[in-house]
């Protein structure tokens, strides 16, 4: 057995940050594309754009900058704001994963019955 654990951030009770919404926007980074990060993730365009929109709105900060279509095709890039979030909360996942790991090792493990 091991644990785990489920992070997610809330503004006013609504999901802003969660492990599947930072996983979005590296991928959005990594590929210089809402459409490609949707592909990579598996979901329709449509959805990988509500989310990214959804935590916009709820953040009131633009997280996500795009670039139109045309001759060369469009784009798009995390704003230096969206790669803080991404970096702040990758740093206190890993670090409750670290105090969860701890934790369970010390309560859980020792009275594990033979």
């Amino acid at each position: 057995m091991e644990p785990k654990l489920n992070v997610w951030l809330e503004v006013e009770g609504e999901v802003v940050l969660s492990v599947w919404r930072v996983e979005l926007l590296t991928a959005v980074s990594q590929t210089g594309s809402i459409s490609a990060a949707a592909a990579h993730m598996g979901v329709p365009y449509r959805i990988a754009w509500q989310k990214i929109h959804e935590m916009e709105s709820r953040l009131g900060q633009k997280l996500v900058e795009t670039q139109t279509g045309g001759k060369h095709g469009g784009g798009a890039s995390l704003t230096p704001l969206a790669q803080n979030y991404i970096d702040r909360f990758t740093q206190i996942s890993q670090e409750l994963d670290a105090v969860l790991q701890e934790r369970f090792q010390a309560i859980f493990l020792p009275n594990t019955p033979e």
